[in-house]
């Protein structure tokens, strides 16, 4: 990857960032997005209309939905649409979810299948209620996409299991060729951004998935634009190295409605630029860096080019 040096017009430097100041107005040109109503996009909300699941794309309002789905591609979203916790920052309804639905796994297999994925996600509500907060639903999608689709590859992206070592295994044991867990902001900021989260859970999380899985990649996501400061972010991304985390995905955060979080502040695309020539520096594998950028977006590629990489 280029490693040429990016002059930021306007950048904080790097130690004296000035506080950010609430953003008001219209957003920038760089985060308007064209929604794409194409053949394949409806397809895909046909399919996952006719089995009856649920997409992150959806539920969360990912700006980048038109892209992904015109792509043929699209985020599973297990164990229904209904979340136990209540961030600051997500579109997910949060309140009392149904019963599990064991049969979900068959139908994502068969979803996987006929879109023809070489690289499935799969994501979750949380599921704080349930014993092992759903990962049994986790192992079973996984097991059942690879009898339908051998071949496929796998990307997670889990909830935090409360910090159940357990919960994290029943996950690991089935090979996920890359475990996802978001650490979504800076520590400062959790008690207002994610209350019934903590960020030391979401660093254990991954480093525990590191040991038990030695051979899977480990990936990580981070909002920006909630207060956060810029020696902040770069803490964090020092943290997710230490602990050998291999992605990285790094975004502008986009408030879903007048009642969740306001933008503080919006980054620049040279900024986010800068955040992914840091990234590159201090030794992550593969980083998505741009205003738009989302946990899953492009993940295929990724997949596919790790891969090829550790082939090499």
């Amino acid at each position: 990857m280029s490693q040429i040096p990016i002059e930021l017009d306007p950048s904080p430097p790097r130690h004296n960032w000035r506080e950010p100041q609430l953003t008001r107005g219209r957003r920038p040109d760089w985060l308007r997005v064209k929604h794409a109503d194409t053949e394949n996009a409806r397809h895909v909300h046909s399919l996952m209309r006719s089995e009856g699941l649920n997409t992150v794309c959806e539920e969360a309002g990912c700006p980048n939905l038109g892209e992904c789905w015109n792509r043929g591609t699209a985020t599973f979203l297990l164990l229904g649409d209904t979340c136990t916790r209540s961030c600051g920052f997500c579109k997910v309804k949060t309140g009392r979810p149904e019963k599990v639905d064991i049969l979900e796994p068959l139908r994502v297999a068969r979803s996987v299948q006929a879109m023809g994925l070489q690289h499935a996600v799969l994501t979750s509500v949380n599921r704080d209620e349930l014993p092992d907060g759903g990962a049994f639903i986790f192992a079973a999608t996984m097991r059942k996409i690879r009898e339908f689709l051998p071949g496929c590859t796998i990307e997670v992206l889990i909830p935090d299991f409360m910090g159940d070592a357990d919960a994290l295994y029943t996950v690991m044991r089935e090979r996920p060729e890359i475990l996802n867990h978001n650490t979504e902001t800076v520590p400062r900021l959790y008690r207002r951004v994610r209350p019934q989260a903590k960020y030391e859970r979401s660093l254990q999380v991954l480093e525990r998935a590191k040991v038990m899985a030695p051979e899977a990649l480990t990936k990580s996501g981070l909002m920006v634009g909630l207060g956060e400061r810029w020696e902040e972010i770069i803490q964090v991304m020092e943290d997710l190295r230490a602990i050998d985390t291999d992605i990285l995905t790094i975004g502008q955060y986009l408030q879903p409605s007048r009642f969740h979080l306001p933008i503080e502040r919006y980054y620049t695309p040279a900024e986010f630029e800068e955040l992914r020539r840091i990234g590159e520096d201090m030794g992550f594998r593969w980083i998505e860096s741009a205003p738009l950028v989302r946990s899953s977006y492009h993940a295929d590629g990724q997949a596919r080019l790790l891969q090829r990489a550790a082939v090499a």
